[in-house]
């Protein structure tokens, strides 16, 4: 029981201070939320249909950069100090390479909305909240990647305090823009977008100067020659990253295309869907912390050629994950009248999500599974089936059903979330089986010790 235990401690204190962080960010748009819900209906959905299309985009960049966290984890447990800097390089080039084609993406938020059938009027001010974005999108992107790397060398303390800072940065700014106070003119949503972006400049501004401060890359070895750019690095990180950027971008997609047809519902429906996903967003930062904690951990100890303390370390890990969400569906059921009335948005808002959270409770389970599971595997090096089992299971499964139950059984948003239940009910077995027959003790390190 001592390994156990030791491993499971070792677990928590890497996870625990990430899901803070993941937490840190998902709240920027928390905020955004808790504020125009103050606004009106219209801000309040302006604002969860651009960030459908922030997300929706970004999420595909981050996937390529969490392609970092096997190679950088396993480097590490290597103790591979050259390639560790150009790991680090290279991952800082493709943040501000990939956040070009993003940010051109970002200049059709407003027609493609209206294309998806939403509301004109309602995606040009979602078109206008997202705009204001785009100087900020490398930012955020570098910030990841740094992030990142930090985590699979177990460095996972300042991006927690830099995230702390940048959420009461994000509400001090929210407070001045959106409302117009200190003789400012009130912004409503765009006001939001502003604080955001100006956001997220800070935080990756914060992580580098805490990073060169303390001297965190020491350890860190850089090539003293052109050569520190090469293809074949960024081909490496690139090749993990992919199936990860497809992975995150279906399961994204899925729960962003039953937003979409909760708008097609109506205007309520679609204000009281966004807070009952906010909300579960929200509790999905835990499992997504022991996820990254997961892939730092495994990935350090099969780098160290220890397969059977990175299959211990893993089961420990879904364990974890599966345990935190029970937590987080049994204050689902007990708190669906208190949370959201949290969001101040009207009274129909609120009671139709309240409706719907005891059917989110009941997939917090394997919505937890999933991810710490997804986390292992790109500690493994194989991140491509995860990307497999979101294609399925939301694809073949949860969205065609969830669209039945919604418009022709009449079940309407509810039926939305039923299937969704589904799809992750389904990626969670699958996941999860993958690794207990092929484990992490049966794979082959990336990095080799130099």
């Amino acid at each position: 029981m001592a390994p156990l235990r030791r491993e499971l401690a070792r677990l928590t204190r890497l996870a625990l201070p990430v899901a803070i962080t993941q937490l840190s960010t998902m709240l920027l748009w928390t905020v955004d939320l808790l504020m125009v819900g103050r606004v009106g209906v219209e801000a309040i959905n302006a604002v969860s249909l651009g960030r459908i299309w922030v997300m929706g985009t970004t999420i595909l960049g981050m996937g390529f950069l969490f392609g970092l966290d096997g190679l950088a984890a396993q480097a590490h447990g290597a103790r591979a100090a050259r390639r560790l800097g150009s790991l680090l390089a290279h991952g800082s080039l493709l943040a501000v390479g990939i956040s070009l084609p993003l940010g051109l993406l970002w200049l059709f938020t407003g027609p493609l909305l209206v294309l998806a059938g939403q509301e004109p009027a309602t995606a040009a001010l979602a078109h206008r909240y997202v705009l204001v974005q785009i100087p900020s999108l490398p930012f955020f992107l570098l910030f990841v990647a740094w992030k990142q790397f930090l985590q699979a060398r177990g460095i996972v303390r300042p991006a927690m305090w830099v995230g702390f800072l940048g959420n009461g940065l994000n509400v001090l700014l929210d407070w001045l823009l959106v409302f117009g106070h200190a003789g400012l003119p009130p912004l409503g949503a765009v006001g939001a977008g502003v604080a955001t972006a100006l956001t997220q400049v800070g935080l990756f501004l914060a992580l580098a100067g805490v990073v060169w401060r303390a001297r965190l890359l020491r350890g860190v070895r850089w090539a003293r020659s052109r050569a520190v750019l090469a293809r074949a690095e960024l081909a490496a990180i690139t090749r993990l990253g992919a199936p990860v950027a497809v992975q995150l971008g279906l399961e994204y997609w899925a729960f962003a295309v039953a937003l979409l047809w909760a708008g097609w519902l109506g205007p309520v429906e679609l204000a009281a869907h966004a807070v009952a996903l906010n909300l579960a967003s929200i509790t999905y930062m835990l499992p997504l912390g022991v996820s990254l904690a997961a892939a730092a951990r495994v990935g350090q100890l099969i780098g160290a050629g220890d397969g059977a303390g990175a299959r211990r370390s893993a089961w420990l890990a879904l364990a974890l994950g599966g345990g935190l969400m029970a937590l987080c569906a049994l204050a689902f059921v007990a708190g669906r009248r208190f949370l959201p009335g949290l969001y101040g948005a009207e009274a129909a808002v609120l009671g139709l999500a309240a409706s719907v959270l005891p059917i989110a409770a009941a997939f917090q389970l394997f919505d937890g599974l999933q991810v710490v599971a997804s986390g292992i595997l790109r500690g493994m090096g194989r991140p491509r089936p995860a990307a497999l089992a979101n294609l399925f299971g939301f694809y073949a499964g949860a969205l065609p059903l969830g669209w039945w139950l919604a418009f022709r059984a009449g079940f309407g948003l509810a039926g939305l979330w039923w299937g969704l239940a589904l799809g992750l009910a389904t990626v969670a077995l699958a996941l999860v089986v993958l690794i207990a027959r092929r484990g992490p003790d049966r794979v082959a390190a990336l990095i080799q010790p130099r």
